[in-house]
This record gives structure tokens, C-alpha cells and sequence, in this order.
């Protein structure tokens, strides 16, 4: 098959679509090339397999640079007549703008192509393309992209799919773009895209600035830039325990939405400015293990958690585990019972998708544990409505239900919005507790 024929958040506004619902968040465990792994181009009567490699696609310039592009005479034309060509008979369909967790719009475009079209001992396609702010034309911003196709039969039938994207702040853009062949056979087209927040999403502060065009992030888990922080007053210092696993529990691999969500929620509580340390533990519910630790951190080290992550083998489990029914949950009492007593910190969060059980944890165990001196706190995210699948329902999971026991608070996360919602009442929380307690320290 042709494989990674698309990029991977195109690929996950595909599983969006098909979850139908309000954001397309587009994140996948490691890195880009792992979540294209979970799409194939799709053919037409085609029963042949082929195997082509996706080059990321690179701005050609930085943001003050624009005259430092060297574009082949042949593509600049083309591009400046923006004039519709189909020497090479591709459909490009342009992806609308869409939010997500990150707080950036993504847009971007598919390409359908007949594999007739690409017969022969190999051939590569060229992508070019410009994005243009509306209020400053005279810059715009040019991107390439590469695909190299394996030797193809001439009777090769069916097509195949391609697509790229990139990342917009508010506003409206214009595109113009092309694909050409060895041959020099030219597809091409333009169109204009509108990026805009509405309603009460205007409240939320995207993570790119109006009418910015950047480069999609091709690694998922990469550092996160430095962040000045606030070390006025005590330091705020917050323990995260991350069940990474996907919202279909029998699920083999990690949905770009799934993944789009947690690394969005742990980056948000990375970026927040007046927590000083952080304490991450990521485990998984059906491995029934911690995959990493990081203790007492002064940022969150994203490139080891992903490294961490990669070991999981979702989908599997230890037969030993399956024929004890009672293992889910004495797995989960003790990470409580480890994790919630005595901690330092601040404040406790769990994050991750429901983790239904067939026995909660025992209330014995909860009330051993008493009255915790932090708040606690339940990020679960559901990013499909409830009825998409089986096990995504409205209900309290174990998870939320030891929450609940300890008097702690669960937020629901199935848009950009109630992560943008849940972070700030979290926030207001931590520092209304640690005010009333540093204040009741001060008076003894």
C-alpha cells in the first residue's frame, strides 16, 4: 500500500470525522511518523501493495527571510499565475482550519492521484506551496514537501492519497500550490482559508499569534521551550500521574486524538508559570504497570517520557493478569495508596481517558489513606461523544470515583475550551489552598 501517504494530523481529522466530533486534535505516541502508521492511502480496485517514503514538509524560509527563497523559475510561474493546471492529474481538497488541544489551528489539503499516473521505475512529487496572510501580502510564507513513489506496474489501477498541513493563527490566508513529477507535469490550484475563535473560545490564548504561519511540529514529544517562572512567594510543586492508553481499551495503538489530548493537558500544566516543580508518573492501566517516573523536576522532560512510552505494548495483556479478575484494581490501589500518601506536592492530578474496572478500589483503602493536605484533581478526557464506543460513557470510572471518595474535583475534557476551562479553576483552586495554608503557617 502506498503507507504515510497522509500527514498524521490529517490523519487524525480522518478519525476525527469519523468520531464525528467538534476538534480535530492531531498527536500520535513519539513522533508524527507513528501516527501515520495508522493510515493507509485508500485504493480503488487496486491489488497491488506499494510502500512510499513522505518527506516532512519544510518552510523554506524564516518569518523575515521571505526574499531569501530560491524557487525553481518554472514553480515560481506557476505559483504567480495561480492559474488551475492539470498536466498531472491530481484533485487537491483543501482542509479547513481546525482547533486543537494545542491551541493552534491546523490546515492543510489531500491529494487524490491515480496510481496509473505514477507507473514506472520510481518517481518522486514535488509539493510547493505558499500561505499568505490577507493583511500582509507581500509575505508570504513557502513550504516544499517530498514523496518518493516505488516502481509502480503500468497496469497499476486505483488511486492513491496524499496531504500535507500546517499551522495558522487567527485570520484568512490564501494558498497557493502545486505538485509536480520528474517529468515536469504540473497540478495546481489555489484557494483562501479563514482561521477564527468564536463565541467563548475568543476567551482562550492560542499558543500561535494572528495571522502566523509556522511549520507543523514533526516530533511529538519534543522539549518544551523554557518558560519563565514566577519563584515569588513558596513555589507551587504539582505531582501529574498520566494513564496513557487509549479511550478504546482493546485498541492496539494510540489515536492521534487520544494522544493529542494527554500530551496537551501535560503541556499545559508544563507552560503554567508559578509551579516551580513538577513530579510525572505515566503508567497504564491495562499494562498494569509505571512506565516512567520523573521526580521533583524543575521542567518536565517530554523526550524521556516519550522514549518511556514507546515500550508500552497496547492491546496486549499478560495472561496471568486476564484470569485475575481482581488485578486492574489491586494495580490501581497501590499506585493510590503509593502515590497520594505522603506526597509533598501541592496539588495531585490525575489525566487520562475513563478506566472502567470490574471492582472500584476497595473504600477500606480510601479512608486508611484519610484527609489528603492538597486538592486533588481528575483531568479525563473523552473525545468521542458518549455511544461512539462502548466503553465511553458518561459514567464515573475507577478513577473517579477514588476522586471522588477523597473530595477531589473531576473535569471532563472533549474540547480545546474545557482544557483551556478546567486549567484555570484547577489553578484557582492550588492557590487558594496554598494561600489558606501558608497563611495558617504563619499565624502558629
Amino acid at each position: 500500500m502506498f503507507q504515510n501517504s497522509m500527514s498524521p494530523r490529517v490523519v487524525a481529522r480522518k478519525l476525527d470525522a469519523i468520531s464525528r466530533t467538534a476538534t480535530r486534535p492531531r498527536v500520535a505516541r513519539g513522533s508524527r511518523s507513528a501516527a501515520a502508521a495508522l493510515f493507509s492511502a485508500q485504493f480503488v480496485a487496486c491489488v497491488f501493495g506499494f510502500l512510499t517514503e513522505a518527506h516532512a514538509q519544510h518552510l523554506l524560509h524564516t518569518t523575515d527571510d521571505v526574499a531569501g527563497v530560491n524557487l525553481l523559475p518554472g514553480d515560481a510561474a506557476v505559483l504567480d499565475m495561480e492559474e488551475v493546471k492539470k498536466d498531472l492529474p491530481c484533485t487537491v481538497t483543501s482542509i479547513k482550519p481546525v482547533l486543537g488541544f494545542d491551541l493552534r489551528f491546523h490546515a492543510g489539503y489531500e491529494i487524490s492521484l491515480p496510481l496509473r499516473e505514477l507507473a514506472g521505475s520510481g518517481q518522486t512529487l514535488t509539493v510547493m506551496f505558499s500561505v499568505t496572510p490577507n493583511s500582509a501580502k507581500d509575505s508570504p510564507r513557502y513550504f516544499s514537501q517530498k514523496f518518493k513513489v516505488p516502481e509502480i506496474p503500468d497496469d497499476a489501477g486505483g488511486k492513491t492519497l496524499l496531504g500535507g498541513e500546517f499551522d495558522i493563527g487567527e485570520g484568512t490566508y490564501h494558498i497557493r500550490w502545486l505538485m509536480r513529477d520528474r517529468q515536469e507535469r504540473v497540478c495546481s490550484s489555489n484557494w483562501d482559508i479563514n482561521a477564527a475563535l468564536n463565541g467563548r473560545d475568543q476567551e482562550m490564548k492560542m499558543n500561535i499569534r494572528p495571522e502566523d504561519v509556522e511549520a507543523s511540529e514533526p516530533e511529538f514529544f519534543k522539549p518544551e521551550p523554557p518558560v519563565s517562572r514566577k519563584s515569588d512567594g513558596d513555589p507551587l510543586k504539582v505531582k501529574v500521574l498520566i494513564n496513557y492508553a487509549p479511550q478504546e481499551s482493546a485498541a492496539a495503538a494510540m489515536a492521534p486524538l487520544d494522544a493529542s489530548a494527554l500530551v496537551s493537558i501535560l503541556r499545559t500544566i508544563a507552560r503554567e508559570p508559578r509551579i516551580m516543580k513538577f513530579s510525572v508518573v505515566a503508567f497504564n492501566m491495562n499494562e498494569q504497570r509505571v512506565v516512567y517516573r520523573g521526580d521533583n523536576l524543575d521542567e518536565i522532560d517530554f523526550p524521556g517520557l516519550g522514549h518511556q512510552l514507546s515500550s508500552l505494548r497496547l492491546g496486549m495483556v499478560d495472561y496471568k493478569q486476564l484470569a485475575d479478575r481482581h488485578s486492574p484494581t489491586d494495580f490501581l490501589t497501590r499506585l493510590v495508596q503509593d502515590e497520594l500518601v505522603g506526597t509533598p506536592a501541592d496539588a495531585v492530578i490525575f489525566a487520562g481517558p475513563k478506566a472502567f474496572l470490574d471492582e472500584p478500589v476497595p473504600p477500606e483503602t480510601l479512608k486508611d489513606i484519610g484527609a489528603i493536605g492538597y486538592p486533588l484533581f481528575y483531568m479525563n478526557y473523552m473525545t468521542v461523544p458518549p455511544g461512539g464506543w462502548s466503553d465511553t460513557t458518561p459514567w464515573r470510572d475507577a478513577i473517579g470515583t477514588v476522586v471522588k471518595r477523597l473530595r477531589g474535583f473531576e473535569y471532563t475534557i472533549t474540547r480545546p475550551r474545557d482544557l483551556w476551562t478546567a486549567w484555570t479553576d484547577i489553578m484557582s483552586h492550588i492557590v487558594k489552598v496554598k494561600l489558606a495554608s501558608t497563611a495558617t503557617a504563619s499565624s502558629h
